[in-house]
């Protein structure tokens, strides 16, 4: 039968459960596009720019069991788009990347976008492949997918010339998508894991998005243990919030009260689905104790910044399962935790205490505005964040409730993430509560996706700390530099570009408007996309901000220390 590539690349998208395509159409994807529109079960959505699309990629991989797609021409499609697919590299998310590539059947050079797509791909994907003949399309496409699915998962690129999407070749089949069954985990590592943790004073989990799919596993063996539960900042949500035992981001000096104090005696940790990676470890002062248990489903990531006692490659939720199983054998009876919870919630709400306390002047108390959005959260809510302060105080006061997601760039650190990421979250999970919570600046680089959910009617909630600056960068410079340099963010209307894009508003200026304000975006959010102007106070700094600062300070050698903090306390008796 002759098809053309187009034609066979819908055919393994459909058979592989892909919903939506993100992209912008041109000369070297029309044909793509075209097939799409002829698609029973593909939605193609036009976005406002490709580094939008890749954004809305990952977050369909993040919130849902489809793989986030990218339609895209090539050159500047692929670096447009080429932030949102490190972000999925970096952060271990699945993700197709699909380009047109130029013409193979002319002997000509200087086609138009005649760039090696391959070499600017292979430094933030998995694998690339480029299409020769027709009969590779429909392979190709499925080992992709399975590339991008199975291990630590990532963003794979196919690149597919233009004269194969519109002109026919021969193919002897449309091959069915099989999937691919992972090696079973090492169950005598497992039995040791159980003996070691059993055998502990003090146990404690440390728990990473790898984990994600184990949140009854995860709560079992802390349970069994009474050991306290820290996560990464992308697994906030593995353990709901609400858990007794869920301490917060992270153990060592850039974590939460809690968190801190929860595992200052820890003599054992499970630490699952996580590469201890800069961020989550408060830029590596987290000191994990020497019996490291480490299992995730890269083996690469062992002993690489910490070394571990045991380590397990495997799936986490087949190896929480069987390790859960192992626990229940050996442990007669779950351990009393009583004390241990009694301290961390003592301890949780003596730190919101302390930013209830703080005196925000006219604008929004963090602490206050994040109490009342934890009241008013849905228990199945779906939370995007973007790179920026608030982020942090989102880790530090936010409860992810207890069928909730939380979803943020994390690695590759991306501003612009949280718009794109909250229409894609809706779209792909249109029956729950979806807001985003972003800063000023990250949300004036993608704005515009707005346009997206207003034209769909999507029932989204984005709400900007509006506080004029780029406020960690800014905390960061104001500490060693005793001054700020170019993260000053002029402001919009907000009130203006949310009638401009199709979205109803709310500002909440202060205290006082706090309950009425998200009570009212809330209740318009069901109906199409709300925009809040949130006046926030950013004055009190995070504990991660703080203790970040400290670990990374303390890192210099005794002449850079001296010189940075007599430069501040100069500027500072100098202003």
């Amino acid at each position: 039968m002759k098809k053309t590539a187009a034609f066979l690349l819908r055919h393994a998208l459909e058979q592989i459960g892909v919903r939506f395509t993100f992209g912008i159409p041109g000369v070297h994807n029309l044909e793509i596009y075209d097939e799409l529109a002829s698609s029973d079960s593909i939605e193609p959505v036009l976005v406002t720019h490709e580094m939008c699309g890749s954004f809305m990629a990952d977050a369909v991989s993040r919130s849902s069991n489809h793989i986030g797609t990218l339609v895209v021409v090539p050159a500047a499609g692929i670096t447009h788009s080429s932030s949102g697919i490190g972000e999925a590299f970096l952060d271990g998310i699945p993700m197709l990347v699909i380009s047109g590539g130029i013409r193979t059947d002319l002997d000509k050079k200087y086609q138009l976008h005649d760039v090696d797509q391959q070499a600017l791909l292979a430094p933030i994907t998995k694998a690339t492949f480029r299409v020769h003949d027709y009969r590779e399309v429909i392979p190709t496409v499925y080992e992709a997918y399975r590339i991008a699915t199975t291990g630590e998962p990532g963003p794979v690129y196919i690149e597919i010339p233009a004269n194969l999407q519109l002109l026919t070749g021969e193919v002897d089949e449309l091959p069915n998508y099989q999937p691919s069954h992972p090696k079973p985990a090492d169950q005598q590592a497992i039995n040791e894991a159980a003996r070691i943790l059993a055998d502990a004073t003090q146990p404690g989990l440390f728990v990473g998005w790898g984990a994600r799919h184990a949140k009854q596993q995860i709560a079992r063996i802390a349970e069994l243990l009474g050991a306290p539960v820290a996560t990464t900042l992308q697994g906030l949500s593995t353990l709901p919030g609400t858990h007794p035992l869920h301490v917060g981001m992270g153990t060592g000096p850039s974590s939460v009260p809690a968190a801190q104090n929860a595992f200052a005696n820890c003599d054992c940790m499970l630490a699952v689905g996580t590469r201890f990676a800069e961020i989550c470890t408060g830029s590596y002062g987290m000191q994990p104790p020497s019996n490291l248990i480490h299992v995730d489903i890269n083996p690469n990531v062992f002993d690489v910044n910490y070394p571990s006692a045991l380590s397990i490659e495997g799936d986490a939720k087949e190896v929480l399962t069987h390790l859960v199983a192992e626990l229940e054998r050996i442990v007669e009876s779950p351990r009393d935790s009583s004390a241990m919870t009694a301290k961390i919630a003592k301890d949780k709400q003596a730190y919101r205490d302390l930013w209830v306390a703080h005196d925000s002047k006219e604008r929004v108390n963090p602490g206050l505005f994040f109490n009342e959005i934890n009241r008013q959260l849905d228990r199945d809510a779906v939370i995007a964040c973007d790179d920026g302060n608030h982020t942090f105080l989102a880790a530090e006061l936010l409860t992810v409730p207890d069928d909730g997601l939380f979803i943020s760039p994390t690695d590759f650190n991306c501003m612009g993430y949280c718009v794109p990421a909250t229409v894609a979250a809706k779209l792909v999970n249109p029956e729950k509560q979806v807001i985003g919570i972003v800063g000023d600046g990250a949300f004036l680089m993608s704005a515009m996706e707005l346009l997206n959910a207003s034209a769909r009617k999507l029932g989204i909630v984005v709400l900007v700390f509006n506080d004029g600056e780029l406020s960690q960068i800014a905390q960061a410079q104001e500490i060693p530099y005793n001054r700020k340099t170019c993260t000053i963010v002029p402001s919009p209307d907000y009130e203006a570009l949310a009638k401009a894009t199709g979205c109803a508003f709310v500002r909440i200026s202060d205290n006082s408007e706090i309950a009425s304000g998200i009570s009212s975006a809330f209740e318009q959010g069901r109906q199409g996309p709300v925009l809040v102007d949130v006046r926030i106070d950013y004055s009190k700094r995070t504990q991660f901000t703080e203790g970040t600062l400290k670990t990374t300070l303390k890192r210099f050698d005794l002449p850079s220390k001296a010189r940075i903090v007599s430069r501040a306390l100069w500027r500072r008796f100098t202003k």
